[in-house]
């Protein structure tokens, strides 16, 4: 069912009942100074009376039906002197608020009409030219007018549309930023929290596993398990207290940091190789933080996927070469880690190296091991 509030008009402004209120004026002003020119006797002077009080009272229903209440006024003007002050409003009227090819066709006719009310009305047929003329311009003033407000109409909603635009456009700008922000957060949690929780998940393994130990060793991997739960809440802290922050000032490893890591790992009794064949103050920050996720991705993987496999790592090129790292464990010394199984984050990795300008892949290889490898940007 139709809303009634959908169809009715909108309610005048102040300003539009100014307006009305000046055209109106106009259209009764207009048509009397006609009407005295040129007053017609008998029963056509009445019919052109009652012609210009409809066409003056129509005044205040034109904006709803500009085109009926312009066609009306123009063909009454073709006898009615009165009515033609509404036939001006009229023209102006059509011109704000309809195409102009509606204005034109009704600019037209009432051209075509202004002869036929100089013969009604002037008995010296000289005049038919000159009213003729004057009428047109009066037409033409009242269109041109008409179409001046209607485009800066157009104009100013065009702005208006634009600038609600723009502040859309920014909205989603902001949206898209935000989106980014917290994957990046998100991917970083995952590289930061997976390492530190498979460290947990080793030396908890290895103590219910082995209840009857040695106390030194118990002792020993208890220890690595709580400086592993320390390191891991302050990670944690660490990439939550920077939850509001830029994505610029997301946690930033370095290069550098790899010994560390290698150490981290190498503590948890894994074997691992590492061959770093570039100058680590050189590489560009954000290739070095990707290079360092790599690797501790790798690391994590094969610590949870291949237990008692051997792991190498390689980190190799040079500027204008680009960077290459590569991750590889070999067959492991017993069946995969149980109930273990690849989540997102390779394909995190992958996305991080796109990036940057760079390509990751991954996969088994002919050993029965497992590869990560990508090469990564490095301008010159």
């Amino acid at each position: 069912m139709e809303d009634p509030q959908a169809t009715r008009p909108p309610r005048r402004s102040v300003r539009d009942w100014a307006a009305d209120g000046a055209l109106f004026l106009f259209a009764v002003l207009f048509g009397l100074a006609e009407f005295g020119d040129g007053s017609l006797p008998g029963v056509l002077g009445g019919a052109d009376v009652v012609a210009g009080v409809l066409g003056c009272a129509g005044v205040w229903v034109r904006r709803r039906w500009p085109v009926g209440f312009a066609l009306v006024v123009t063909l009454l003007s073709a006898f009615s002197a009165t009515v033609s002050g509404a036939a001006v409003v009229g023209m102006f009227t059509v011109a704000v608020h309809r195409p102009a090819r509606v204005t034109a066709a009704i600019g037209a006719l009432g051209l075509l009409l202004v002869p036929p009310y100089a013969v009604i009305h002037y008995d010296d047929q000289s005049f038919v030219v000159v009213v003729t003329l004057l009428a047109g311009a009066i037409y033409l003033a009242a269109i041109g007018w008409g179409l001046s407000i209607r485009n800066r109409r157009q104009l100013l909603q065009s702005l208006r549309l634009r600038a609600e635009r723009a502040d859309e456009e920014a909205r989603l700008r902001a949206e898209q930023a935000q989106l980014r922000a917290r994957e990046q957060l998100a991917r970083e949690m995952h590289d930061v929290l997976g390492h530190r929780l498979s460290l947990l998940s080793v030396h908890a393994g290895a103590l219910e596993f082995r209840p009857d130990a040695p106390a030194e060793e118990v002792a020993r991997a208890a220890g690595v398990i709580r400086q592993s739960a320390h390191q891991a809440l302050q990670d944690l802290r660490e990439v939550i207290g920077v939850l509001r922050a830029p994505v610029g000032e997301l946690p930033s490893p370095r290069l550098a940091d790899l010994p560390e890591l290698v150490a981290e790992s190498r503590r948890a009794g894994m074997r691992v190789e590492v061959a770093v064949e570039v100058a680590e103050d050189t590489v560009p920050g954000a290739a070095a933080r990707t290079v360092y996720r790599i690797v501790q991705e790798g690391l994590t993987n094969a610590r949870k996927h291949a237990p008692g496999a051997g792991v190498a790592v390689t980190v190799d090129g040079g500027p204008g070469a680009g960077l290459t790292v590569e991750v590889r464990n070999s067959r492991p010394d017993g069946p995969p880690g149980a109930g273990q199984v690849r989540g997102q984050g390779l394909v995190g990795l992958a996305e991080r190296a796109a990036l940057t300008g760079g390509r990751l892949e991954y996969g088994r290889t002919a050993d029965g091991g497992f590869r990560v490898a990508a090469w990564l940007p490095w301008p010159a």
